[in-house]
């Protein structure tokens, strides 16, 4: 390793919203304790200090993780596997499942039209989601063409504005789908929120960031 990597500090990029919630017992239990406006919300920064001095942790958009630490801007990270399977990033490695964030990928469309709807004798589908290439993926797996229109939210919406009849979204409780009138129609993953590294990262600081995916893994088995 390089007396400038080994200088450099880590960066553990993090969620912000239900999955940072969920993350923070994950945190007491390896020791990371972030400095105090990290859990104020009302702090405007982005970029936080905790007990450890080579580790800094960064709070970005939920989709934002597994492209600051693919980029290698971010050393670690915690990412849904919605957002891993979405990028696919061949410098991402994730190998701890850490069971927070639970909540599925599903296809849904307005409660009309699924008593008739059999998915299986689409061809076509015309689909508003935030996840244009797991959508397509999906679809074509089974021959059936996807042409995606990419929203960053409110997709619940697209099917009463004429936008398109289907949605693929995650889903929770079903709350949200059911207030709109929606229901699922088909189940695309189970998703959970999973530790991840830089790939050139490990490589190059096997011994710092090692140390890390081993204080996550024992408390993911844990947990």
């Amino acid at each position: 390793m390089s007396s400038e990597a080994a200088n450099e500090k880590l960066i553990l990029a993090v969620p912000k919203g239900r999955i940072l919630k969920e993350a923070a017992p994950l945190f007491a239990h390896v020791g990371i304790e972030p400095e105090p406006a990290f859990n104020d919300p009302d702090a405007r920064q982005l970029r936080f200090s905790t007990n450890h001095a080579d580790l800094d942790i960064i709070r970005v958009r939920s989709f934002d993780v597994a492209t600051f630490v693919a980029f290698g801007a971010a050393h670690l990270g915690i990412a849904g596997a919605d957002v891993l399977m979405e990028f696919d990033y061949p410098e991402i490695y994730a190998p701890i499942d850490l069971g927070i964030g639970r909540c599925r990928l599903a296809v849904a469309e307005p409660a009309e039209m699924a008593g008739s709807d059999d998915p299986r004798r689409w061809s076509h589908v015309r689909i508003a989601t935030k996840y244009p290439e797991v959508t397509r993926r999906h679809f074509a797996a089974r021959g059936v063409q996807a042409e995606c229109v990419k929203l960053s939210g409110a997709m619940e919406l697209a099917p009463s504005l004429g936008l398109s009849h289907r949605i693929v979204d995650l889903v929770d409780s079903g709350r949200t789908l059911a207030e709109n009138g929606l229901v699922e129609i088909e189940h695309i993953a189970d998703i959970t929120s999973r530790f991840i590294v830089n790939r050139a990262a490990l490589k190059t600081q096997p011994t710092r960031v090692g140390q890390w995916i081993d204080r996550f893994r024992e408390t993911a088995r844990a947990a």
